[in-house]
This record gives C-alpha cells, sequence and structure tokens, in this order.
C-alpha cells in the first residue's frame, strides 16, 4: 500500500535553522511506529517496529516501516532511540540494522535486552547500544536528547526531548498516567512540566485512547478480578497475553503462589521475555511457583502463561483453540483469562479463538465479562493535564488510527494549543522559529515481511493471493492450429476452489472454441492475444453463472 500523498508535493531543501519530522509508520493504524528527525544534515530515527498483518494480507508475517525515504541517507542516521519494547516499536529494528549494522541503538535496560535476541536471530553483531535511564542526557550529532519516565503497560518506557538549535520536541511514546504502578514507576509529570517551562516547540503524543473519556483505569484495579478467577476456578487456568507485559504476567504469578498453583510458560516469546525480566529483576517471582513442565502438578493446582491474546493464528492460544498444539490439549471445565484488550483490526480474530475454546468446554473470562485488563495508553483526561502542564506551541498526534489521531487534536485545541498538526506517514514539518507546519510529502508504503523475502511482494500480488483465497482459480489449456485457423486439442479446463461440478463449465466450452476459431479467421495468431479472448469469455461466463470473479489463467499453445 503506497502514501504517496502528490496533492502535497515534494518537500523543499531543509532550511539551515529547521527541524524536520517524517513520520515513516503509527499515524493511521496501530503498529510499526517510526519517526525520523532531521537537522543539520543528521538523521535520528524514533522506534522502528512491525505491524502485524490482517486477513486482508494472505501469506505475510510482518508489516514493516519503508525505510525508502532515508535509505540513500543511511550514514546521515546517528541512532535508533527506542521508546519501549512493544513489538509496534522495536519489532522493525533488525530489518533496519540489515541495511547499515552499525547504526547506534538507545534505550533503557529492558528494552535494549528485548531488541538483543532480535539481533541474534538476525546474526546482527557488535551493533553499538547505549542504554539509558530517566533522567539522561545524551548527545548524538546535532541531537540533544533527554529522557524521561513514563508508565506504560512494560516496565522502562521512556518519553524523550529531542533538542536543537531550531527547537524542542518532545516524544512521549506510549504512555498513560497511572498513579499507583505495580512497580511504582510513575509519569514524571514534573519534567514535563520543567520541559514546558523552558519551551516546547513540538509535541508529539500518543493517541490510542484519545477518544476514551476520562483516565485510564490503574493496574492495581484488576488484581482483584484476577484473583476471583482463581478463585473459582477447580481446573487449569490458561492466561494470555502479551509476551513483554511483564506486570500482567507478575500479577498472575502472585495470584498462583496466593492459591497454592504452580505457573508455567507456554510459547518461545513469552519463555525468553520472561527470562529476561526475571533476570534484570523486573520480574519478581516466588519462590516455587514457576516449573519447566506443563504437566509439573495436577491440573487443578496448573497455571499456563501462553502468548496469543490478539488472536494470532500462530501463537500458542491460537493453537490450543484448534487442537493443533503439541503439548497443550484443552479439558472441559479449564478456565481461559484472556488479560489483554482487542487491538483494532484483530477483533474477528480473538472472537473465533474464543469460541473455538468455548466449543471445547472452557469457561473464557475476558475484558468484555470481567476487568481483567486494563489499556497502556492515556486517556482524554490525561492527555488534557499534560497539554496544560507542558503547554507546547504545537502538537503532532501520533500513535493511532485516523480517528484516535483527530480525537487528540480536538484535546490539543480546547486546551488552547495554538496550532495543531494532523499528519499521516508520510507527511513532511518542518519546525521554524517556533511553527510547525505541514511542507510535503515523501513516498511512504506498507514493507511485507513474507517467508525469507522484505519488500518484494506487491499490493497486486496480495490482490492475488486474495483472489485465490476467496474467489477460486480457473486455469484453460487450447493447442490451436494458426495455418489452418482451427483448434487442434481442447479447450482444457480445470478449476480449483469451487463448489460447481466440472461439467457446469460444458455450457462455456463451446463459446471459447467459436472465439479463438473467429480470432484466427480474423487474422489474430498471436497466442497472447488470444488468451485475452479466452481471459474474456471465461471471465463473463464465470461473473454470470457463477457469481464469481476467480483468477483464470488461459494458456493457448500453437501446434
Amino acid at each position: 500500500m503506497s502514501h504517496m500523498h502528490t496533492e502535497l508535493g515534494t518537500p523543499p531543501a531543509l532550511g539551515t535553522n529547521t527541524l524536520r519530522v517524517i513520520p515513516l509508520g503509527g499515524l493511521g493504524e496501530i503498529g510499526r511506529n517510526m519517526t525520523v528527525f532531521e537537522f543539520g544534515g543528521k538523521l535520528l530515527v524514533v522506534d522502528c517496529g512491525v505491524l502485524f498483518p490482517e486477513e486482508h494480507h494472505p501469506g505475510v508475517d510482518l508489516i514493516l516501516p519503508d525505510f525508502g525515504p532515508i535509505r540513500d541517507r543511511l550514514d546521515d542516521v546517528v541512532a535508533v532511540v527506542l521508546t519501549h519494547g512493544h513489538e509496534d516499536h522495536i519489532g522493525g529494528v533488525p530489518y533496519l540494522l540489515r541495511e547499515r549494522g552499525n547504526i547506534p541503538v538507545v534505550g533503557s535496560k529492558l528494552t535494549l535486552a528485548l531488541v538483543e535476541p532480535k539481533l541474534r536471530e538476525h546474526r546482527l553483531r557488535d551493533v553499538p547500544q547505549h542504554v539509558v535511564a530517566e533522567n539522561d542526557v545524551l548527545n548524538l550529532g546535532p541531537f540533544e536528547l533527554e529522557f524521561v519516565a513514563v508508565n506504560h503497560s512494560i516496565p522502562d518506557a521512556l518519553a524523550v526531548a529531542v533538542k536543537t538549535p531550531a527547537g524542542v520536541a518532545l516524544h512521549t511514546g506510549d504512555f498513560k498516567m497511572d498513579q499507583l504502578p505495580l512497580d511504582g514507576r510513575i509519569t514524571d509529570l514534573r519534567a514535563f512540566a520543567r520541559l514546558g517551562e523552558a519551551g516546547v516547540d513540538l509535541f508529539l503524543t500518543d493517541s490510542t485512547n484519545a477518544d476514551v473519556p476520562g483516565f485510564t483505569v490503574a493496574e492495581r484495579n484488576i488484581t482483584p478480578a484476577i484473583d476471583a478467577v482463581f478463585a473459582s476456578s477447580r481446573q487449569r487456568i490458561i492466561v494470555a497475553s502479551f509476551a513483554s507485559h511483564v506486570h500482567r504476567v507478575q500479577q498472575v504469578l502472585d495470584a498462583a503462589a496466593k492459591h497454592g498453583r504452580k505457573v508455567a510458560y507456554v510459547g518461545r516469546s513469552m519463555v525468553r521475555n520472561m527470562q529476561i525480566a526475571r533476570d534484570l529483576g523486573y520480574l519478581h517471582v516466588p519462590d516455587g511457583v514457576v516449573v519447566d513442565k506443563i504437566d509439573a502438578a495436577p491440573p487443578e493446582k496448573m497455571v499456563l502463561m501462553s502468548t496469543g491474546s490478539q488472536g494470532e493464528p500462530m501463537a500458542a492460544l491460537s493453537r490450543i483453540a484448534n487442537r493443533s498444539h503439541q503439548q497443550v490439549s484443552l479439558e472441559p471445565g479449564d478456565t481461559v483469562l484472556l488479560a489483554s484488550s482487542l487491538i483494532p483490526g484483530n477483533e474477528n480474530a480473538v472472537y473465533r479463538v474464543i469460541d473455538g475454546l468455548t466449543k471445547l468446554g472452557a469457561r473464557v473470562v475476558h475484558k468484555g465479562n470481567a476487568l481483567v485488563h486494563v489499556s497502556g495508553h492515556a486517556s482524554a483526561g490525561e492527555l488534557l493535564y499534560c497539554y496544560n502542564i507542558v503547554k507546547p506551541s504545537n502538537v503532532l498526534p501520533v500513535h493511532g488510527e485516523i480517528r484516535h489521531l483527530h480525537a487528540n487534536g480536538a484535546l490539543a485545541t480546547q486546551t488552547g494549543v495554538p496550532n495543531v498538526l494532523l499528519a499521516e506517514d508520510g507527511y513532511v514539518i518542518d519546525l521554524v522559529d517556533g511553527h510547525a507546519s505541514i511542507v510535503g510529502a515523501v513516498e511512504c508504503g506498507y514493507v511485507y515481511v513474507d517467508g525469507s523475502s522484505v519488500g518484494e511482494i506487491t499490493d497486486s500480488e496480495l490482490k492475488d493471493r486474495r483472489i485465490l483465497r476467496d474467489e477460486g482459480f480457473i486455469s484453460v489449456v487450447v493447442v490451436v492450429d494458426s495455418t489452418n485457423g482451427k483448434i487442434v486439442s481442447g479447450p482444457e479446463i480445470q478449476a480449483r476452489g469451487l463448489a460447481e461440478d466440472p461439467s457446469v463449465f460444458d455450457e462455456v466450452t463451446p463459446r471459447i472454441v467459436d472465439a479463438i476459431e473467429q480470432s484466427l479467421r480474423d487474422g489474430t495468431h498471436d497466442t497472447k492475444q488470444l488468451q485475452q479472448v479466452v481471459r474474456r469469455v471465461l471471465g463473463s461466463f464465470a461473473g454470470r453463472k457463477l457469481r464469481r470473479r476467480p483468477m483464470i489463467i488461459p494458456i493457448v499453445l500453437e501446434a
């Protein structure tokens, strides 16, 4: 999918005292977040995440930001700064580093620890890494970076203030304002206020929950709901969550210890991430609670901590639901707890998993019927607080679908922000003399990871896949003798993915013969043109008779 925005035109050359901002992902979708800052001929990248494919992306494994606008300038990139360790912010890092392997990667201790296995998987060695924490200041080229603690659904999240002679941009990353976080680490509003007093020229704010009134519920508030699930369950409990949601896993471990249960991790990413979190001190495991085997205790004493809360086809929970998991089989009376909210676009996949689990006899507890998850993103009330504290000159809503960006922009306007920019991926924003404006756009599309290929599959090829999946396939082979204008063999018609009996094509076969022989009599001997004749006749028949638009592959050979 290309986001060309030709109506905006090509951006001008960068001015001498201008801070340029180019979002290459995350504006118009929940995922593949990536923003490029440019000043003085140098580039700074903030986040580089992935977007997970939906049903209209058959066969696609991941979707990346488009590196095209900076591909010929990778030597100018001074660093990739990562705000936190979620896949939609770090998953694309190894793909960027495959194009230039010595770009420094900057992030908190946990964030970089979650990136490290990805680098090993892609055989990326000796990547420069800089561990930072809140209140740290780091100078990279013409950029001075100050890091601010923010609260999110993963520990060690950071906002970053990007300071240049052209002005200061404050990027929140993903955040909320939980006043009673499980780890005691709150969003540092004092730092926000201090930066605001000094002057924030451009405020890039998380928009995901901008259309949700009030304040996001505190993580602690769901502990009683989780405890109630454990107290009422008489058999095995399976909890599904993001593999990076350390806080949620901590709550499950604490509940298991309270109710005398053992916990086993299911899913490679869950095992890896929780080991990292434990080693670094972000996850506190009660003695004797975590076990290596899923049958280490009787079912009524076991909890399985699983991946797959978004209905991902290859994740553990989906395979459990469709009985394809090699180790875990669901028994009637088991309880499944979906400890996550729905990412937009995943609803159908999640509900299919819930239906599959219910059909197998499980009790499924999810956000729709119990308070078992809270969002990691600031709601409208929290965003209003931030705007009133920071008092920015310009606001650029980021991280969200179009409705979220517009809702966030409306909040900023209500608080008196003088200039609110509603942009999309590929827009080019220049900050000059304290005023930000959209000055053009660059070509910016989806980059698909498809097996071992990256960026090779096109939207037209995806369309072909959708046709094959939804409409079926018909091949036609005809052999002609161009000298006498007759058909020597065929038409032989083969169909796949169609419910109709093959005899249905008996009606169209003589029409194909008549059309080809007429074309031969009219002097058309080019096989490609004859193939188009076959495609038209058969396509018209399929649309009218079968009410389908299958992929048609005609083959015309000369005898």
